[in-house]
């Protein structure tokens, strides 16, 4: 069955085009860098917004009916690989990513659960041998069902740490036999409403516990992905314990854990943290953390996590900086954990989302390569920090001083000259840089 009938593969035809099904700036075979933008951009498409979401809110039943929803139970999850794999195609896509309840229905028990999940995995393996759409990553949903209403590894019951566990440990085994690169861990609930009735202690060991566990379950069996934490500061819980990637980062040192996560870093979930995008980016950049990404956007007038599409310049490139300057993305990618507006409701919109966000990194992608051609930043911040390339800075960085030394340095300095830090040019640059790529 064809489930996008108005729609052909979607192709590069450049700025002029008026084509709304059309790439106007991501050119799959364009080489940058010594790397064609498909090589660089790794993009994936998330199976629950894209084939599982309805559109409804909190004030609002769903609006979005799409050609599978016609089907019911394994019916419609069947319906939905038949039409995802059609969408990777007509976009195409080098990768996926779901969530076990995306895929599969839950049964009335775990094993029903993990027969219907065996259905539906064999069906995706089935297409993916006729596919160059491969699975990014996946991961368990331990946060949408009532059972996880104190969490999951770090609920006070445990009997939900065991459930948690054991999809979990379904969700290593489904990653291997598809071959997927990574494994994505989400705490949606994870975190806490009032420590007024919780253990913090507990919670947190137990967290590491479960951790260990999936690392070490993933070496039983021969899983050699690379398994992400995905922070986020809050909503559902008032404040998660994955708040941010320091916060995260300083977790997993703690625990002895900072060797076998990296982090998947989300936008909207950087910007909820009170942090930009290329904050959170180049945090774990400089602490070899940086293993792949949401990309989506927020709304600076909404407080919750919006998962917009990106079409942010601006950002875009900022965050395109931090992932060339980390050497790329390795095993991971730019996933559109986005979703099309709730009066986006026809199933074409889809389309034109996802070529809006795909154009949007592309520019992104060519303004950052130029910015680290012409070493535009790199300049500005070897400027700024030159007092530490001779004497006493120098000294300073190579350890060759001391309080005493610096004391006896301080009591010389008639007056202590500074620079401006020129941010105002700065960005005017970056402006600059933008609007040349347009002109070429």
């Amino acid at each position: 069955m064809v489930y996008f009938q108005n729609v052909e593969k979607i192709k590069f035809e450049g700025a002029a085009s008026k084509n709304p099904y059309a790439f106007k700036f991501y050119n799959p075979q364009e080489k940058i860098g010594g790397k064609t933008m498909e090589e660089i951009l790794r993009y994936a498409v998330s199976y629950w917004h894209t084939f599982t979401m309805d559109g409804s809110d909190p004030f609002g039943a769903g609006s979005m009916n799409r050609p599978w929803d016609k089907f019911s139970g394994l019916d419609l999850a069947k319906a939905r690989v038949e039409a995802s794999f059609e969408f990777y195609e007509k976009m195409d896509v080098p990768f996926f990513c779901f969530h076990d309840i995306d895929i599969a229905p839950e049964g009335s028990n775990l094993k029903e659960s993990n027969q219907n999940l065996d259905v539906i995995v064999s069906m995706i393996k089935d297409y993916m041998k006729n596919s160059k759409a491969k699975l990014l990553w996946n991961t368990a949903n331990n946060f949408t069902h009532p059972r996880f209403v104190h969490g999951a590894a770090t609920s006070s019951n445990a009997d939900v740490f065991a459930y948690s566990a054991a999809k979990v440990k379904k969700g290593l085994e489904i990653g291997k036999e598809l071959g997927a690169l990574n494994y994505v861990f989400w705490g949606g609930r994870e975190g806490y409403d009032t420590l007024l009735n919780t253990n913090m202690k507990l919670e947190l060991d137990n967290l590491s516990r479960f951790y260990h566990m999936a690392v070490d379950y993933a070496k039983e069996i021969g899983f050699e992905a690379q398994f992400l934490i995905e922070p986020k500061p809050k909503e559902p819980s008032t404040h998660q314990y994955d708040y941010d990637v320091a916060t995260a980062h300083a977790f997993l040192q703690s625990y002895g854990l900072e060797n076998s996560f990296k982090f998947n870093i989300e936008a909207n979930h950087a910007t909820l943290a009170g942090h930009t995008f290329e904050h959170e980016l180049h945090y774990a950049r400089i602490n070899n953390m940086l293993g792949s990404v949401d990309a989506n956007q927020g709304n600076p007038l909404l407080g919750w996590d919006t998962d917009e599409f990106p079409t942010d310049l601006w950002t875009t490139t900022l965050a395109m900086y931090e992932i060339l300057q980390n050497g790329g993305l390795g095993k991971g990618g730019l996933n559109f954990d986005a979703k099309v507006r709730r009066a986006s409701f026809e199933p074409e919109d889809l389309f034109h989302a996802h070529i809006a966000g795909m154009d949007a990194f592309a520019v992104g992608l060519r303004v950052a390569q130029n910015l680290i051609d012409d070493k535009v930043l790199e300049n500005v911040v070897d400027d700024r920090y030159k007092t530490y390339k001779e004497g006493i800075g120098l000294d300073i960085v190579e350890g060759n001083t001391d309080f005493h030394k610096l004391e006896a340095y301080a009591f010389g300095l008639q007056d202590i000259k500074q620079t401006s830090g020129r941010l105002e040019q700065i960005k005017a640059t970056i402006n600059q840089y933008l609007l040349q790529s347009f002109n070429k």
